[in-house]
């Protein structure tokens, strides 16, 4: 694999379907390299024998499609695309096809420095000579000669933007588009000085828009050395149905995308026990709009508690209605922004999007829908009709309301193309947070069945098994400390060629059974220092003794043997093992001395996001991919209480950390505030019930500001060691049958498979089998293998490191533990684009607060410090020493 690869992977942080594609386009470079004048036939050829999804390139020159599904990052990869093409290819010459001029716009907007979503932030070779964009707009003006380097200067990257509409509007009728017409500043038109390149690569986004139109038959003239397609839909409709492209050498689906959690999962929602039959279109459309809006505030307060939680940024979600035509949107904007529509709440809040807007409210609605993800922007609900298409890039449409007539297949795939990208780029466990809404209370049926079928979009995961791979039997593989196998005489088979596996160091059955029966006493004298302890005379006498009453005569001796073992010489051997086999982790506690005393500051509730409104009917919720259902119950027959501010305590008090005889002051107090709130827009009636059908979510909100004031007092605290040193605990990993294990020191060719090999060879390791998550991980361990007295990766549960995220508390384990002759070192190698992330940050913080207490104890007890080593993936070379990493990156 070429070493760009990896570089640009890490710098652009691109997923792993993003990879893949890159890996592929390495891959496709080797067994045809594009160049001008290609044999085509002989490249279809290479590539269909390691492609055989590969048919045809369907142009006269080479062309793939990665087919990626909405939200996973097509432009970024096209970033990627450019990048390694330039860096390991030399290639200067690119050539962009958009689909219309909102995509062209965001193009040009993504491939400019200095820009939010910037395709090449990282790429050092691009940082101080940025590449040359050329776009439809400034063609003519010969920017792209005057950019042309002299003979002996190194070559400028040209990147061209087109609007393939534009050029198909001008080649209507069989003339010949702009582009062919002649340039005064080049002398010949733009479109033969670049057909003249040896070197031009053109990228087709959303591909399937026009792949058939005019204006792309004319670009193909150009005939440049590669074509390469990104879309998310892989076909193009014909009057027989779809047709899909034979030239797709890589498909990542919605499917699995979904999967992977990298988009939101689609929900289709309905009124429980609802029966459309009963209302008339008006009506159904008038229930549709007010559910959509009550299910748009319950997803505003989860995703504000959310953040308060977690310590996130806020979301502010917004509503997408998809109208008939102009006309119709034109109703529905009057009918929300009317009193009648939840007393007009949400009047200033609405934008209607369409063609019917011209001049300045036209303007008004871009820069209102552009803005539309800032919190700072009022806009709630967006109605369009069929503008919002490829090209709009928001995260935080969460509830949509279809009211133009489809099928169940066309509603689908135009509602959930809009609004699958996530707020956060990734999932975060809270299914609200997760979940785009499609309010169809008259289509649910059809559109869970719609969803269920074999080819649909979303239900249908493709899987294509190798025989050589795939249908290999696995194997659950438990890696045991060397301690345990050393006193059960058993270890994996060591990988071939590498060093011989350890003598035994106990002889014999009764030797070793002599030997298991010391450890589990030495496992109750971790409360010792340190594992040095274990060889003081007067230790070992006790363990001797305890380990006489634990074996048994026959243990001791059997008829026959020459010799009896001495238990004392045993236990002196495992205690001796012990110490050189291991690691002194201590056990750390840290304990309030004195009373304790816990409590919540009084504060002002901040209620700006509640707008609930009131509800009549459950609302039904089914994930289309999952089919779990979910229910946002009305709960009507709840026990009716004097006062509003009751409901929102009674679910309060419900939370493990709030008491009500110690906080019922706060509590009315904030439940006050609440019930004000909702006053001050509803009824006493109406508040009511958004107390009673919202409870729980008001009571989460509520106690989600209550952390932000949570104290905590005491007399003072003792950091406790309970133990000096833990054992090393178990391992489970799976692995193929049959399948070696592998030298660490060898090279992998196949990277993306690291992670499923289980890897030996180790000479201070303390486990003869380790995994590894990454290859960084893989030539850290040959370091430390090097440099260090011992080393090993922990298992869950050796560490009892904790640290808060939010109000929540996470359990942490390293990634390394290493012992020198002067110091332990806790490792963590981090992707570099990671290192500032708050997860790892929170981490950093709570191993820094551990290895300080470890270090007090050990120095206290003849032992070495501890410190924390946080490592950039791109720091980690074997030509690299452990201190030199040490010294650069520990932390204190």
């Amino acid at each position: 694999m070429n070493r760009h690869v990896n570089a640009i992977a890490g710098r652009l942080s691109l997923r792993h379907p993003q990879r893949h594609s890159l890996e592929i386009l390495d891959r496709i470079t080797e067994i045809a390299p594009p160049k001008k004048g290609a044999d085509v036939a002989a490249s279809l050829a290479a590539i269909k024998s390691e492609f055989p999804n590969v048919t045809d390139f369907e142009r006269d020159f080479p062309s793939l499609c990665f087919a990626l599904a909405t939200g996973v990052g097509k432009t970024r990869l096209m970033g990627a695309f450019i990048s390694y093409l330039h860096l390991a290819h030399g290639i200067n010459h690119f050539f962009v096809l958009a689909p219309n001029l909102t995509i062209y716009n965001k193009l040009i907007t993504d491939f400019t420095p200095n820009t939010s979503k910037y395709v090449f932030g990282g790429i050092a070779e691009f940082a101080t000579e940025p590449p040359t964009i050329i776009t439809g707009d400034n063609y003519e003006s010969g920017v792209a000669a005057r950019h042309t380097p002299l003979p002996g200067f190194g070559q400028e990257v040209h990147i061209n933007i087109f609007n393939i509409s534009k050029i198909n509007s001008e080649v209507r009728g069989g003339k010949a588009p702009r582009i062919k017409r002649l340039s005064e500043y080049i002398g010949q038109s733009y479109f033969e000085y670049l057909a003249g390149l040896d070197d031009l690569v053109l990228l087709m986004d959303e591909s399937h828009r026009y792949r058939a139109s005019a204006g792309v038959r004319a670009i193909n003239e150009l005939k440049p050395v590669l074509g390469l397609e990104l879309t998310a839909t892989p076909f193009v409709e014909s009057p027989k149905g779809p047709v899909p492209f034979k030239n797709v050498i890589y498909d990542y689906s919605l499917a699995k995308a979904m999967a992977d959690g990298f988009v939101k999962e689609p929900a289709v929602v309905t009124q429980k026990n609802f029966n459309p039959s009963q209302f008339n279109a008006a009506q159904l459309e008038q229930i549709k709009l007010e559910d959509g809006v009550r299910l748009h505030e319950n997803t505003k307060v989860e995703l504000e508690t959310y953040a308060r939680q977690t310590g996130q940024r806020v979301v502010k979600p917004f509503m997408l209605i998809i109208a008939r035509e102009t006309t119709h949107a034109g109703q529905l904007m009057q009918l929300i922004q009317s009193p009648q529509f939840f007393e007009g709440r949400y009047k200033d809040k609405v934008i209607q999007v369409d063609s019917s807007k011209t001049g300045a409210e036209e303007d008004e609605m871009v820069q209102r829908l552009l803005a539309v993800e800032s919190p700072d922007e009022p806009t709630e609900i967006v109605i369009h009709v069929n503008m919002l298409k490829e090209g709009w890039d928001v995260t935080n449409l969460y509830t949509i309301v279809p009211l133009r007539a489809a099928n169940a297949r066309t509603l689908i795939e135009q509602s959930i193309g809009r609004g699958l990208r996530l707020p956060y780029g990734k999932r975060t466990g809270v299914s609200t947070v997760d979940r785009l809404n499609i309010v169809a209370h008259d289509r649910f049926q059809e559109i869970v069945d719609e969803a269920n079928k074999p080819d649909s979009m979303i239900h249908l995961t493709q899987v294509i098994l190798d025989p050589a791979t795939d249908l290999q039997k696995t194997r659950t593989v438990v890696a045991q400390s060397k301690i345990e196998e050393q006193l059960h005489g058993a270890s994996l088979t060591g990988p071939a060629g590498g060093p011989p596996q350890a003598t035994p160091i106990f002889s014999g059955e009764i030797e070793r059974g002599i030997a298991q029966a010391a450890y589990k006493v030495i496992q109750k004298y971790e409360n010792l220092p340190s594992s040095n302890d274990l060889l003081k005379p007067e230790i070992q006498a006790q363990i001797v003794e305890e380990v006489k009453q634990s074996v048994t005569p026959s243990q001791q001796a059997l008829p026959g043997m020459a010799t009896v073992p001495s238990i004392a010489e045993v236990v002196a051997k495992t205690a001796q093992l012990v110490v050189r086999q291991s690691i002194d982790i201590p056990r750390i506690l840290v304990v309030p001395r004195g009373e304790t005393t816990t409590g919540f500051h009084a504060f002002t509730l901040d209620c700006s996001i509640i707008h609930y409104q009131p509800v009549e009917r459950d609302l039904l919720i089914q994930h289309l991919r999952t089919h779990e259902q979910e229910t946002l119950s009305f709960g009507g027959r709840m026990q009716p209480e004097q006062r509003l501010e009751d409901y929102l305590v009674r679910g309060l008090v419900d939370f493990d950390d709030i008491s009500y005889d110690e906080h019922s002051d706060l509590l009315y107090n904030l439940a006050g505030q609440l019930a004000s709130h909702l006053r001050s827009y509803l009824s006493e009636e109406d508040a009511r019930n958004v107390l009673i059908y919202h409870q729980k979510q008001l009571a989460a909100f509520v106690h989600a500001q209550m952390q932000e004031h949570h104290w905590e007092k005491a007399t003072g605290y003792d950091v406790v060691v309970s133990k000096g040193f833990t054992d090393l605990k178990p391992s489970a990993y799976t692995a193929r049958n049959g399948e070696p294990v592998q030298d660490f020191r060898q090279t992998v060719e196949d990277r993306s498979r690291i992670s499923q090999m289980l890897f030996g060879g180790f000479q201070r390791g303390l486990y003869s089998v380790q995994k590894f998550d990454s290859d960084t991980e893989r030539r850290l361990a040959i370091i430390l293998d090097r440099d260090s007295q011992k080393w090993f990766r922990p298992a869950s549960g050796q560490f009892q490191i904790s640290y808060k995220q939010g109000i929540s508390q996470h359990d942490y384990q390293p990634d390394f533990v290493a012992e020198t002759s002067d110091c332990i070192y806790m490792l963590e190698p981090k992707a570099k684009n990671e290192m500032t992330s708050p997860d790892v940050l929170a981490k950093k913080e709570a191993a820094v607060t551990w290895c300080t207490r470890a270090t007090t104890h050990a120095l206290s007890n003849g032992g070495k410090p501890w410190k924390y080593v946080l490592l950039p993936h791109d720091m980690v070379d074997q030509n690299i020493t452990l201190s030199g990493l040490a010294t650069q990156f520990a932390v204190s």
